[in-house]
């Protein structure tokens, strides 16, 4: 796979650079800043150097003067670690830290806290179709996801989980945060089942065989290890009564095909339609990071029954966007969105589907999906 220039864009000052491994920080860090001072926490010499005694690590930036960027990777592994970097940052030599991340566990508790102010909080996602353009293959994306390790693997089945079992299950172990880690496994399973779908606690406590706070509590652990999101209900300025659950997605549609279970009883498009809903919602939420920061990511459904899948909601920007796993339009399909035309005129309405036609119909602008997603850039 040839190398691909990624939407990233770089800051003047220190920032956190947060994603779930395998997504490139590492690889787009090292490309913008190949004369810094890198220090890789994920090397077990480093990182019992530095844990031993977190001073070295100013003694390492005296040392090193000629060298302005700092880059510590994988900061959620030597959190101590953020204590020196703030009194470095207050002494203003004029030094930038670049700090990655793929947990935002620990941080919250301490970095996100201590450098508020001195440290912009940035983004690194799966690859998106614009990065990719002609290497974009849109069955390929369903199938796999985006992942920049899994894109570049010879058999990415087996590199997905392989994925799973090290940087999730093992993960998940080694960070002490579960005890049980077959229930974990099982909860795995069972909210694969919710992806892209509203979600309701209970119905996976109950399926796990655990309690509903147990789930609360892992699906925290999905969202500290940057996995998983949940995507809260649109309400603002509400004509309507809204449901208040929110919808859950995997931060990558690979991921969600590699733990969700099939057989030969089940539906193809049982599976399909939430990948394609799952696809772009990934491809959206890095969208904003990069594109639109300050916009939020929404859904909206009412407890009567509308709903839209996505409401991209910022600064001169609201969007609604319905997904559909067709490529054939019916007459309901829209019914979504034109409820969300009558509360809100003033958005944008895209509805994506597979079909190759580009029309517009009740002032509702229908795409084809892949053309969608290769114009977000």
């Amino acid at each position: 796979m040839e190398k691909v220039s990624r939407f990233f864009e770089s800051a003047k000052q220190s920032f956190f650079l947060l994603g779930p491994r395998g997504t490139g920080k590492s690889t787009t860090i090292k490309d913008l800043y190949p004369d810094a001072l890198y220090i890789d926490l994920l090397l077990p010499d480093v990182h019992r150097f530095y844990l031993a005694r977190p001073e070295r690590l100013r003694e390492t930036v005296l040392a090193e003067k000629d060298k302005n960027v700092i880059v510590l990777d994988e900061i959620q592994k030597a959190p101590q670690l953020l204590e020196v970097v703030h009194s470095l940052m207050e002494e203003k030599k004029g030094r930038q830290f670049i700090l990655t991340g793929s947990s935002a566990r620990k941080l919250k508790k301490t970095g996100a806290d201590l450098l508020a102010g001195r440290a912009l909080m940035k983004s690194m996602h799966p690859f998106i179709a614009a990065e990719l353009k002609n290497e974009f293959v849109m069955e390929k994306a369903l199938k796999y996801g985006t992942i920049p390790v899994i894109l570049d693997s010879n058999n990415p089945q087996a590199s997905l989980q392989a994925y799973i079992d090290l940087y999730i299950r093992e993960e998940v172990q080694m960070e002490g945060l579960t005890r049980n880690i077959g229930n974990f496994a099982r909860f795995l399973e069972s909210v694969s089942f919710s992806h892209g779908c509203v979600m309701t606690i209970s119905n996976i406590a109950r399926e796990c065989g655990v309690e509903r706070k147990t789930v609360e509590g892992y699906l925290n652990i999905l969202e500290d290890l940057l996995l998983a999101d949940r995507l809260p209900v649109f309400t603002k300025r509400a004509k309507r009564a809204t449901v208040q659950h929110s919808k859950f997605y995997f931060f990558d549609t690979g991921i969600y095909n590699a733990l969700r279970p099939s057989g030969p009883l089940d539906r193809p498009e049982e599976k399909a339609g939430p990948a394609l809903e799952g696809l772009v919602a990934q491809h959206l939420k890095a969208w904003i990071d990069y594109r639109h920061s300050g916009a939020r990511l929404f859904y909206w459904r009412t407890s009567a029954g509308s709903e839209v899948d996505f409401v991209v909601y910022g600064k001169n920007l609201f969007r609604a966007i319905e997904v559909k796993h067709t490529d054939t339009i019916h007459p309901k399909d829209l019914n979504g969105l034109k409820a969300f035309g009558e509360d809100y005129p003033e958005a944008e309405r895209i509805f994506l589907y597979l079909g190759r036609e580009k029309l517009l119909r009740d002032g509702i602008m229908i795409e084809p999906c892949k053309n969608f997603l290769e114009k977000l850039g």
